[in-house]
This record gives structure tokens, C-alpha cells and sequence, in this order.
């Protein structure tokens, strides 16, 4: 694995997944990827975030935080079917260790240590392109919740009509 970039800090304050979840999307941006938070799937679960490149790929990004949530989190293997690229993300200081271990697919995942600030990938994932139907539905359902999260924001009366 690649060592932590030196912007990178691992001495601050413990971080929560939406510190984590902020460095990632700073990254994604970057890299033209459109990140999204807390995004349900077709088969109930809900990824902690979803991105979508210029060509269409599909990124979903799981984040950790404790050790005890990694190693108890057994539904990880269901969001694979739902995008073109997993990764595994974890704020700077973690032990990463256990994403050596087969269980954690570490020939398909990649993964991402964050601060608050930024993020960095010490190890891209597999390419494993959706099938074209899955990709269509998958994009639809990523831009019709977008657009319905920001007529949200736009929507000071609160009663969906404006």
C-alpha cells in the first residue's frame, strides 16, 4: 500500500464519518467526480457515498471510523452490484491492516484515508464495469435523487410545491 500523503493530518481530534466523507468529496471533485452522501440502492441499502464520473462510472465509497464497525459490517459485499468502482474509506490514523485481509476484497476494494481537509487513495480499486441496463438505472436513480434533494434546499415552504 502507499504510505499517507504528508498534508494528511493524523494528529488531529478524532474524526466522524462526515469528517471522513468531506475529505473524499474534496478528492472526488478534484477528480471530476459528483459525490453524494447517504444514497439508498435498489436492494435497501444505503451507501455513504455515491459518485458519478463525466463517463458515467459509478463510485461507492464506505465509511469506517471504529474498528469494531469495519469488522462487524457484513453487508458491504451487497453495494457491489451497484457500481463500477468500491472503495473503503478511513480517517487518517486508522489501522489499516485488516484491509489486507481477503474478507475485505482487497483485489476489488480500494482505499481511501481522509481528514477534514482533504483525502488520499493508497489503493485504487478494480474496474468492474455495470452492465448497461444496471448503469442506466443506477444513473437515473442517482439524478432523480439529486434533483430531488435540491428542490428540497429550494423549497422554503417545505410543502414539496414551492
Amino acid at each position: 500500500m502507499a504510505s499517507l500523503p504528508a498534508d494528511i493530518d493524523s494528529t488531529l481530534a478524532p474524526l466522524v464519518a462526515i469528517d471522513v466523507a468531506r475529505g473524499v468529496a474534496k478528492l472526488f471533485l478534484r477528480a471530476e467526480l459528483m459525490p453524494m452522501p447517504e444514497v439508498p440502492l435498489g436492494n435497501g441499502r444505503r451507501a455513504d457515498l455515491m459518485a458519478i464520473d463525466p463517463k458515467g462510472c459509478i463510485t461507492i465509497v464506505e465509511i469506517k471510523v471504529s474498528r469494531a464497525d469495519l469488522l462487524g459490517d457484513a453487508k458491504w459485499p451487497d453495494y457491489l452490484d451497484f457500481c463500477d468502482r468500491y472503495f473503503w474509506a478511513v480517517p487518517a490514523g486508522f489501522d489499516l491492516s485488516p484491509f489486507d485481509d481477503p474478507a475485505f476484497r482487497p483485489d476489488i476494494a480500494g482505499l481511501i484515508v481522509a481528514d477534514r481537509y482533504d483525502a488520499a487513495v493508497l489503493r485504487e480499486p478494480a474496474l468492474r464495469p455495470l452492465s448497461g441496463s444496471r448503469r442506466k438505472a443506477e444513473t437515473l436513480r442517482f439524478a432523480r435523487r439529486a434533483a430531488r434533494r435540491l428542490w428540497g434546499d429550494l423549497d422554503c415552504a417545505g410543502d414539496g410545491l414551492g
